[in-house]
């Protein structure tokens, strides 16, 4: 009888390590099942960044998760909505990734918020951690204020794991990716805000598919909308009352790396960012607007590479000399497209490249 009591703790222990495993497995293929990709920007698969996390945290022993609601594009939205509404659930998320690797596994929980979410919202989300069901989670979360003199490379997850590490705000050449070799040279878990927001979702099972679009610009309901992943840009323009009665065009996926369409090219869905901003053709200046992100680009370069650095700069100097049509400029973006370190330098010419096919060449009068 002594003996079956003192195995009694043993047995407990095996059967809660193989409940949790069973409860791991479950979720993870729940995610699988649902084709779930980053809502950052990257859309990569949230599943397979799990299970490479997991992988290499189980090799090195520890490792770390960081929650990028850092937001710097233009007009994006989505995450401050859901730190405002939803917090519970995305709370939820984060925990859910805990279970997952496991807290002993996790060192810390680094929330990385920019600085208007992290004076607006830090006291939310510690109420919520409160709860019981969050006391391990509670211990393991660090508050971290995105620089403001980041800018938007600030948000990149390479240049995060940099910023946390007391290293320059800067991206690094990737392979190793974060999963891999990421916050102090352990294997890192970086997710957006909605990405966490979804797992949540989909271990209660009430996940259907959808996403945020932020719709901004030239329409009468600006704001975030909650709606299905697959809609195209036209039909998400009609759902939200937001399709204009005057010409105009988008950039769809982000503000300063989307793809611009004109309104006769709707029927491609959104990628990214999840936004939607509208242009009215009638009001809009089209060399200013092409400026605009060319000067964007060249001011929030973090200077790491060269095509990115001098491209940008030059793609800007041909513009004022009004030689865009000339081959160096297409050279210089197919350059950065290919040459550059992080999403920031290749981004540009998928945006210049669609804005000059599809709305400057054949709206402007260009001499």
């Amino acid at each position: 009888m002594r003996q079956n009591m003192s195995l009694a703790p043993l047995y407990m222990l095996m059967v809660v390590g193989l409940y949790i495993k069973m409860t791991n497995q479950l979720l993870i293929k729940k995610i699988e099942e649902s084709g779930l990709t980053g809502r950052g920007g990257g859309a990569f698969s949230v599943a397979k960044k799990w299970k490479l996390v997991k992988k290499n945290i189980d090799n090195s022993n520890f490792g770390y998760i960081i929650v990028n609601a850092a937001e710097g594009e233009p007009e994006v939205k989505k995450d401050g909505y859901l730190l405002e509404n939803e917090t519970e659930l995305v709370i939820a998320g984060i925990n859910q990734a805990l279970l997952y690797l496991g807290a002993k596994n996790i060192k810390a929980i680094y929330f990385y918020l920019n600085v208007l979410y992290l004076q607006k919202y830090k006291a939310k989300i510690e109420k919520v951690l409160k709860n019981k069901e969050y006391k391990e989670l509670a211990k393991k979360i660090i508050f971290y204020k995105k620089p403001q003199e980041s800018g938007y490379i600030g948000g990149e997850e390479s240049a995060i794991v940099n910023v946390i590490g007391g290293q320059k705000v800067r991206p690094s050449q990737r392979p190793p990716f974060p999963p891999e070799v990421g916050l102090f040279a352990k294997p890192t878990l970086i997710n957006n805000v909605e990405s966490f927001y979804n797992v949540a979702l989909i271990a209660k099972g009430t996940y259907d598919n959808k996403r945020l679009f932020t719709l901004a610009g030239a329409c009468s309901h600006k704001g975030v909308y909650n709606l299905s992943a697959t809609m195209s840009i036209a039909d998400i323009l009609h759902a939200t009352d937001n399709y204009p009665d005057f010409p105009f065009f988008v950039i769809a996926g982000g503000a300063v790396c989307g793809e611009v369409l004109d309104q006769d090219q709707l029927i491609a869905g959104v990628e990214g960012s999840g936004l939607i901003m509208i242009f009215n053709h009638q009001k809009t200046d089209y060399d200013k607007l092409l400026d605009f992100w060319l000067r964007f680009y060249e001011n929030q370069s973090c200077g790491l590479c060269t095509p990115c650095r001098e491209g940008s700069y030059r793609l800007r100097e041909l513009f004022k000399e009004k030689k865009i049509k000339t081959e160096k400029f297409t050279d210089l973006l197919d350059n950065l497209e290919q040459s550059t370190f992080c999403a920031l330098g290749s981004s540009l010419p998928y945006t210049v490249k669609s804005y000059l096919e599809n709305i400057y060449f054949k709206y402007k009068k260009y001499e």
